[in-house]
């Protein structure tokens, strides 16, 4: 299964509840899930209930579209997470959390997880002072990521509002070299994806 290409507020809706897929429209009023808070297609007055398989595979897809990424992605993820040392949901939103779209979102160098993975893409930052393009880079401790000598006009303005902006404890803004350091793996609390990891772990080891 390819990547969603689709509207991305019908997956809100789906969810019913914000993905923060489009960055700041999100926190406005012309977000979906403020103007119509409910699954897209044809309404029912009694909503059918989820099953317990219903509920495991809507946590797994909330996850996916969190973070945009594929299913095949998705159980590579899952792979790697089950079999590092640790609670395996917990290892599996760390792994999440340290992709390199991720981290520049997290760090406020794009609006959205989307924008910052055209970023990459388009070459503006530096990973330990070599170019890197590759969104599911996954950011190691002691990593730091900077923005290319050339494209520093492009960000005058982002890196104006790092100075204020609020960077999740595991990452280090230096403002002096303009830099981020990865300075610790993500905790639990430090992830604030409203998920439940477990039903996750439950679908992908049934």
């Amino acid at each position: 299964m390819g990547r969603y290409t689709g509207p991305s507020c019908k997956l809100c809706r789906r969810a019913r509840e914000k993905l923060l897929l489009k960055g700041e429209r999100c926190f406005t009023a012309k977000c979906a899930i403020e103007k119509r808070n409910y699954p897209p297609g044809i309404r029912s007055l009694r909503p059918p209930k989820i099953s317990e398989y219903g509920r495991r595979l809507r946590e797994k897809q909330k996850l996916r579209f969190f973070y945009g990424v594929s299913e095949k992605q998705m159980r590579i993820y899952f792979a790697i997470a089950s079999k590092k040392q640790g609670v395996t949901g917990y290892n599996l939103l760390a792994l999440f959390e340290r992709r390199f779209d991720n981290v520049l979102y997290r760090a406020s160098l794009g609006k959205s997880r989307k924008e910052s993975r055209q970023l990459l893409k388009h070459k503006h930052f530096l990973l330990n002072g070599k170019r890197m393009d590759v969104p599911s880079y996954t950011c190691k401790v002691g990593d730091v990521i900077s923005i290319r000598p050339k494209s520093l006009s492009l960000f005058k303005d982002t890196i104006e509002t790092l100075k204020s902006a609020v960077i999740p404890e595991w990452l280090h803004y230096d403002a002096k070299a303009q830099s981020l350091t990865v300075q610790d793996e993500p905790t639990r609390m430090q992830i604030d994806i409203p998920v439940e990891e477990h039903l996750i772990v439950e679908y992908y080891s049934k």
